[in-house]
């Protein structure tokens, strides 16, 4: 970034069943993360700065954290496209930096990218439910409880999503102005029926509605 923005959300995230996975899917998951935060790159202004962290981790940084949401669904739909036994925990955290972020995240002190951390961890240590979403903000804002809330009901809509699907989500996700339907279509190579019936079965409209609210707030009457 050429200048340090006055807030950011950072995602943290480790693949589910890692492990189970193999070295070779693991290789393929990171590469889908990684196109999928190239690909984001066009909805911030800005690169996410993908960065491995811890093992089998990763992290990124957006410069407009109110796609914070709508990236961490990107990054699911990225994974899920290889199958569905792709996932990964996401913990999320939004806040201020104090300088312009270098090339590689783990070099990164703000309290931000610590928040984000604890988010990944409560997911893991059980605290979470069974969501693979989560949150982290200070006790005293008063927008952790609705951002959490929200994930909550994003990651419950979303875990479902079949490989079929998500492949036509990793289009259909990016922010307005987003291609047609008819144009989606095309790009993956289906009909629009068949497009238009997989987004309502992986419950797409009611997503979008979702994200729409967060990223633009209705002014009051």
């Amino acid at each position: 970034m050429t200048r340090a923005p006055d807030h950011i959300a950072v995602l943290t995230g480790d693949l589910v069943n890692s492990t189970g996975l193999g070295e070779a899917s693991v290789a393929r998951a990171f590469d889908a993360l990684a196109t999928c935060a190239a690909a984001q790159a066009d909805w911030q202004g800005d690169s996410l700065r993908f960065t491995r962290h811890r093992g089998d981790g990763w992290q990124v940084a957006l410069g407009r954290p109110e796609l914070a949401f709508r990236a961490c669904l990107a990054f699911r739909a990225a994974l899920r496209t290889l199958g569905d036994s792709y996932d990964s925990y996401i913990g999320l955290a939004i806040g201020p930096v104090t300088a312009p972020l270098g090339p590689d995240l783990n070099a990164e002190t703000d309290p931000v990218f610590a928040a984000s951390g604890h988010a990944l961890e409560a997911i893991k240590l059980g605290k979470t439910a069974s969501s693979r979403l989560y949150y982290h903000g200070a006790q005293t804002d008063p927008a952790t409880g609705p951002r959490q809330a929200t994930l909550y009901l994003l990651d419950t809509l979303s875990r479902g999503w079949t490989p079929v699907q998500a492949e036509i989500l990793t289009q259909a996700l990016a922010p307005p102005p987003r291609p047609s339907f008819t144009a989606l279509a095309e790009t993956v190579g289906k009909s629009r029926q068949s497009v238009t019936k997989s987004l309502d079965a992986a419950h797409f409209p009611a997503i979008e509605l979702a994200l729409s609210a967060l990223e633009h707030p209705a002014a009051p009457d």
